[in-house]
C-alpha cells in the first residue's frame, strides 16, 4: 500500500485481510492488523459484521486487546469464514 492505513481507537482501518507485499497471514504479522476493512454492518442474523466478520464485542475490545488476543480473533474470524457457503 502506498499510504498509511488510518485507524480508529477500535482498531478500524483501511486494512485488507492479508498484506499482497508479504503474503503473510494477518494472525502471524507484528503488530497484528486489525480486520476492519471500512464496511461495517452488524448481521442482525448473525451478530457479525459484513465487513470484518467480528462481533460488536471483539470491535470494542480490538484497541486494548494484546497481540495474543488479537491473533485468537483473526483465528475465529478464518473459522467463520471457513463455514460461508457460496
Amino acid at each position: 500500500m502506498s499510504s498509511p492505513v488510518k485507524r480508529d481507537s477500535n482498531g478500524c482501518g483501511n486494512l485488507p485481510g492479508m498484506s499482497s507485499a508479504t503474503s503473510i497471514p494477518p494472525e502471524d504479522q507484528s503488530p497484528v492488523p486489525s480486520p476492519c476493512i471500512n464496511l461495517c454492518q452488524i448481521s442482525p442474523e448473525t451478530g457479525l459484521c459484513l465487513g470484518c466478520m467480528r462481533t460488536i464485542d471483539e470491535i470494542i475490545a480490538w484497541g486494548s486487546a494484546d497481540e495474543d488476543a488479537k491473533r485468537a480473533v483473526w483465528r475465529d474470524i478464518r473459522r467463520r469464514e471457513a463455514r460461508i457457503v457460496f
